[in-house]
């Protein structure tokens, strides 16, 4: 029996704390404890999801089980062994280059000084080694393992008798000065991502001394806040998720009432008065549950939001899921740019206005994307919705892969989407200066790392009754009781070069005697032109499906075929994109496209262009020094204006001063993620139409 859907199946039910979790904090039945995960020298992977519901939570689909989900090869295979081989290493060089391991030696008392770097320094530690963690699930590593322990150890030794840790606050400030400002000391932002490392050191490697740190760190935190204590938080957002988290590993109901806590105070209670720039910028000025539209500092709205849809999974709270919704709603339609990057002003790193997109002074940090992500992928554990798993894509291929070079050792902070020419290289963060090693403000390079190091997770997940697939990856999935082996187990392996070839091949390598549901995510650009083959046979996908159902007695050997619609297309912008109005983006596939100098004729610029959206571009060409990267050929126009509007831009509408010379040209785009990868030119996203 084969069918299209295009809608969910229904909530699994239930609130309660996860099967086998018992009040003293025992680990639930779902997680292997230390001696049984991964240990040094075993040669299994076991990567774990960064969230996993436990087995009691509304979640209408669940991550697959440790081992079960691995990118074997392909597009994102390279990125994740450039992520694991040079990121990872460069980035241990730059913690200890940047002063950042040695704030926690000054604290232990191994060495003296003063402390370096942000207040937030410490967080940079704990995103790097969450990333070293998830390698350590994908595939053991003894020098990677060695320095994973290095690290914890020397985070432990910071860490005070009371479970106070932060080295930089605490080389700073007194004691009598912990938590005094709330809003821009980031202690429990730096707490958050100690947690999400320890939770997936102890998940993906078996090591579990960074977790006794975590729990000695909650238990200082429900000594200070609290219903009967503090009402407050802080002014970033993170601890909200990774409490969660750590509740779903051990099983403590008090931590996920802590997250709950801190989730909830935020715009009631605690709306940081006298904090510069104001509550909004904080998500605070009115309560998450009334919010209706993300605002102020981006990543702090998003991450913020991702805890909420955490809790919302863990508590059955359809009231609070159901506003998490409609404000990601709200977010896609008036506050994304067309690459999904999240965030328009460059003042305190915000959301702007809706449709408050610029091109050129677009903000887009490469944390933002992150965080969006993260929300994106919990809100489709929780609904099920493929649209979820559509702006994990747009994400994934645009606004994230945008921020890290080829190499994978060098970043974006922001991803602008046009650099004009004679543009000034002035503010650190420009892309005008092309992509770094580091920044002095460095969240993005190890939140990158930790992001591609857990991508095999975002491919696919598991229901009751089957396996989804929902991103398009070479590599192996597997569900079922027993996965990896078992008598019910479901296991797919895919081959394609996807996102440059629409050709997805799946085979049944293992499958139980009964039917299973598998579910193939269409992506936009291809519904109404999808093809699929089961046996050789053709399935039919109705027009309008957003994924296709297919319910069989699998047999291993089965062979499937889909193929997807890659035709270039033109898309335009909602008339109240004042920035892009008049003009149209190029997308392929997945992928957001644009103009670069580097491939243009010497004589041209790309500030000049003008494009004819009525001739399809044709695919070029692979280009072997961007990684084999598809490039379009676009029809249009080079652009001249008259003399007398060369001299003053504002010429009469209508007179001969506003006249244009278009010369025929042909211009050749690439997809935006490549840009600046040999060297930094002028680009743009957003290209100008051909008069008709």
């Amino acid at each position: 029996m084969t069918h299209a859907s295009t809608s969910a199946p229904a909530p699994a039910s239930g609130s309660g704390p996860a099967d086998g979790a018992s009040p003293t904090g025992d680990r639930q039945a779902h997680d292997a404890p230390p001696s049984e995960s991964l240990t040094s020298g075993s040669a299994g992977r076991h990567l774990a999801a960064p969230a996993v519901p436990t087995d009691s939570a509304r979640a209408v689909l669940r991550p697959l089980s440790p081992g079960a989900a691995r990118i074997t090869g392909g597009f994102w295979h390279t990125r994740q062994q450039r992520n694991r081989t040079a990121a990872l290493r460069s980035g241990y060089e730059q913690l200890e280059a940047s002063g950042t391991f040695r704030n926690f030696r000054i604290v232990a008392g191994t060495e003296q000084g003063e402390a370096s770097g942000m207040i937030f320094q410490d967080s940079d530690v704990y995103k790097w080694l969450e990333a070293v963690a998830f390698e350590l699930g994908r595939e053991d590593d003894e020098a990677l393992r060695a320095m994973a322990r290095e690290v914890t150890a020397l985070i432990a030794s910071a860490q005070q008798e009371d479970g106070y840790l932060n080295a930089v606050h605490t080389l700073r400030h007194s004691p009598a000065e912990r938590y005094t400002n709330l809003a821009w000391n980031h202690e429990l932002y730096c707490y958050g991502h100690l947690i999400q490392a320890a939770v997936a050191l102890a998940r993906n490697a078996g090591e579990t001394e960074l977790l006794e740190v975590a729990l000695r760190i909650v238990d200082h935190l429900r000594t200070i806040f609290g219903p009967e204590g503090r009402a407050a938080t802080g002014g970033h957002p993170v601890i909200e998720m990774a409490l969660v988290e750590l509740y779903r590993y051990t099983g403590r109901e008090e931590i996920k009432e802590l997250a709950r806590f801190f989730l909830d105070v935020r715009g009631r209670e605690e709306t940081f008065p006298g904090a510069r720039p104001g509550p909004g910028y904080f998500s605070a000025r009115v309560p998450v549950r009334e919010t209706t539209s993300v605002e102020g500092h981006a990543v702090r709205a998003l991450y913020l939001f991702a805890g909420a849809t955490d809790q919302a999974i863990e508590d059955g709270d359809a009231e609070l899921l159901a506003r998490t919704e409609a404000v990601f709603a709200d977010l896609l339609a008036t506050k994304t740019y067309v690459t999904g990057g999240m965030g328009a002003r460059w003042d305190f790193e915000a959301f702007g206005d809706p449709f408050e997109m610029t091109t050129d002074r677009g903000y887009a940090e490469t944390c933002a994307a992150i965080g969006a992500i993260q929300w994106a992928w919990r809100l489709l554990l929780a609904t099920g919705k493929p649209a979820y798993a559509d702006a994990v894509e747009r994400l994934l291929y645009n606004a994230f892969l945008a921020g890290v070079s080829l190499t994978g050792t060098e970043y974006f902070y922001v991803n602008s989407l046009q650099l004009r020419e004679g543009a000034l290289a002035d503010e650190g963060r420009s892309i005008a200066h092309g992509r770094r090693g580091w920044f002095d403000c460095a969240c993005c390079p190890p939140n990158i790392m930790r992001t591609f190091a857990s991508l095999d997770h975002l491919v696919a997940t598991a229901a009751s009754d089957g396996l989804q697939i929902h991103q398009y990856a070479t590599g192996t999935w597997s569900t079922g009781a027993g996965a990896a082996g078992g008598s019910d187990e479901l296991r797919v392996s895919v081959t394609t070069e996807y996102p440059y070839d629409g050709l997805v091949r799946l085979h049944i390598d293992a499958a139980p005697g009964s039917a299973r549901r598998l579910t193939l995510r269409i992506p936009p650009f291809s519904r109404g032109a999808a093809r699929l083959t089961l046996r050789g046979q053709d399935v039919q996908v109705p027009g309008d499906a957003e994924q296709v159902e297919l319910v069989e007695v699998f047999s291993p050997g089965d062979e499937l075929e889909l193929q997807l619609d890659l035709t270039p297309r033109f898309v335009g912008a909602h008339h109240r994109l004042d920035a892009s109005r008049g003009a149209v983006a190029l997308e392929r596939g997945p992928l957001v496209y644009a103009l670069e100098n580097a491939d243009q004729p010497d004589a041209v610029t790309v500030d000049d262009a003008a494009v004819d959206p009525a001739k399809i571009p044709q695919p070029g060409a692979a280009i072997a020094e961007l990684d084999g990267a598809v490039p379009l050929a676009v029809d249009g126009s080079v652009v001249q204006v008259s003399e007398a509007a060369a001299a003053w831009p504002y010429p009469v509408h209508g007179s001969a001063d506003a006249a244009e010379t278009r010369t025929a040209a042909t211009w050749t785009a690439i997809p935006y993620f490549a840009w600046a990868n040999r060297g930094v030119e002028p680009m743009r996203v957003w290209l100008p139409l051909e008069e008709e």
